[in-house]
């Protein structure tokens, strides 16, 4: 093969070399940003689950104090 013909075979190679590298590059930061995402989403379950609304909890608070209420109701 004469000699341009190399050359252009080295520099294809190295090009190619080159969008590899940057493909890894990509993915390698898409998997940190998947990874902190599923971290933030499972941060955002936990003050969802923490912050849940009254009409969920009010039945619990009403049988627990229902022994004062009656105490209260007697006197």
């Amino acid at each position: 093969m004469p000699v341009v013909a190399w050359v252009t075979v080295i520099i294809g190679g190295l090009i190619i070399l080159a969008a590899a590298v940057g493909l890894l590059r990509v993915v390698l930061h898409l998997v940190a940003v998947h990874r902190t995402l599923t971290q933030v989403a499972g941060g955002v379950r936990v003050i969802a689950e923490q912050t849940s609304t009254v009409p969920t909890v009010l039945p619990s608070v009403n049988s627990t104090l229902m022994p004062v209420h009656d105490f209260c109701e007697s006197i």
